[in-house]
């Protein structure tokens, strides 16, 4: 929820103020693809068996490494893309500084309590390092689950840029665009 909820939110937003969903097609994003691959291993190494291969949470954190750099290298081409960069490289700095993985707060941890860690996820404890920046808001109800002040700011970033892309219609070219040199 903590990624689907604000693009829902940002995309109803922008069409409540006479945005328009199709803009998402007039998107020119540099290598999108590094996006879907990040995601997948997200997937993988989080709500499969694969999260019992030790060395995976490596891949994962390499994943996010590059969604950071993709993030970067796309600032210039979606508003408000800066901001999941930030909160990616919070999620970044608190997982490396916790051999890397992304500590939980008990309380929510859920079968994690049972067996210590999963994937890139493990138990907060009197040793975990940064726990302020680790996953311990509790979102209740039917939507349950913990996030992280960085998935928070990611949150609030794709939340952001899904309001600019619905809401802003995408420039007309002039003359002067075709003096533009491309990437």
């Amino acid at each position: 929820m903590v990624i689907l909820g604000p693009l829902i939110l940002g995309c109803l937003a922008g069409v409540a103020l006479g945005g328009k969903l199709s803009n998402w097609s007039a998107i020119s994003l540099r290598w999108p693809w590094v996006v879907i691959v990040a995601m997948l291993i997200r997937i993988a190494v989080a709500g499969t068996p694969l999260g019992n291969v030790d060395w995976l949470r490596y891949v994962y954190v390499a994943s996010l490494v590059a969604l950071i750099a993709w993030t970067l290298w796309n600032v210039d081409r979606l508003f408000g893309i800066w901001l999941v960069s930030i909160g990616s490289t919070i999620n970044l700095i608190v997982i490396a500084a916790n051999d890397f993985r992304m500590p939980v707060v008990q309380s929510a941890a859920g079968r994690l309590v049972e067996v210590g860690h999963h994937g890139q996820y493990t138990v907060m404890d009197s040793s975990t390092r940064l726990p302020w920046l680790a996953d311990w808001v509790l979102v209740p109800g039917w939507l349950g689950g913990v996030f992280s002040p960085g998935d928070a700011v990611i949150g609030i970033g794709l939340g952001v840029v899904a309001f600019a892309v619905t809401r802003h219609s995408p420039a007309s070219a002039t003359k002067l665009d075709a003096t533009k040199t491309r990437d």
